[in-house]
């Protein structure tokens, strides 16, 4: 060979390969992401054809387990119609035909008439609000509520002594007039349609 690649004296030039060191890396790094991805995607279909692994029952896919949802077949305690209800009207105020007044009006609004007098000693100028309904215990979820639609402002109360089936309104010195027509209606209908209560059910995930 000429020129300045002549090979002089004993020694030889050493020819070796550029060293690529920097690419091995990358292209191991490129790799391992690949393998990666590759396995993260397979897991995902594996989730979605399946339906999840029982660690993912504890997030919120457990919710739908159970839920509660209101029932449509709730409906409150039977509520006897204003014909069924006796109500014994007395006046405790000084006031005068208060009594007859208010008994002849809920005689309009469908309601049996009883008793119509004045208050006993008991309550005779003692009643400071519109009015109590008193009545006996099985009265508290039956009757009461019924003539309380009529007089929304009065007190209730039960006596566990007392006979029979008939309510009271005994009317207080802050009475001034039954509840309107109109709205009294429009409170019993309300107490009238069943009322939607939760109850638990399951369904499947």
């Amino acid at each position: 060979m000429g020129g300045r690649y002549r090979i002089k004296g004993d020694k030889y030039p050493r020819m070796r390969r550029p060293r690529r060191r920097g690419r091995l890396v990358l292209v191991v790094v490129a790799s391992v992401a690949a393998l990666g991805m590759i396995g993260w995607g397979t897991l995902q279909l594996i989730d979605v054809f399946t339906g999840g692994d029982q660690a993912s029952a504890v997030g919120p896919k457990a919710d739908c387990a159970t839920k509660v949802t209101p029932s449509a077949t709730a409906s409150p305690a039977a509520l006897p119609q204003p014909g069924k209800i006796t109500v014994n009207v007395f006046n405790a105020t000084p006031r005068s035909g208060l009594a007859k007044e208010t008994a002849d009006e809920l005689k309009k609004r469908g309601f049996r008439i009883g008793d119509v007098g004045n208050a006993t000693e008991e309550f005779d100028k003692k009643v400071k609000g519109t009015g109590i309904l008193l009545g006996p215990a099985s009265a508290l979820n039956t009757s009461l509520p019924v003539l309380a639609t009529q007089l929304t402002t009065a007190e209730r109360r039960t006596d566990d002594a007392r006979k029979g089936t008939d309510v009271d309104l005994i009317i207080g010195t802050g009475f001034k007039a039954l509840t309107k027509k109109a709205d009294a209606d429009k409170a019993l209908a309300a107490l009238a349609k069943p009322q939607p209560t939760p109850s638990s059910s399951k369904k499947a995930c």
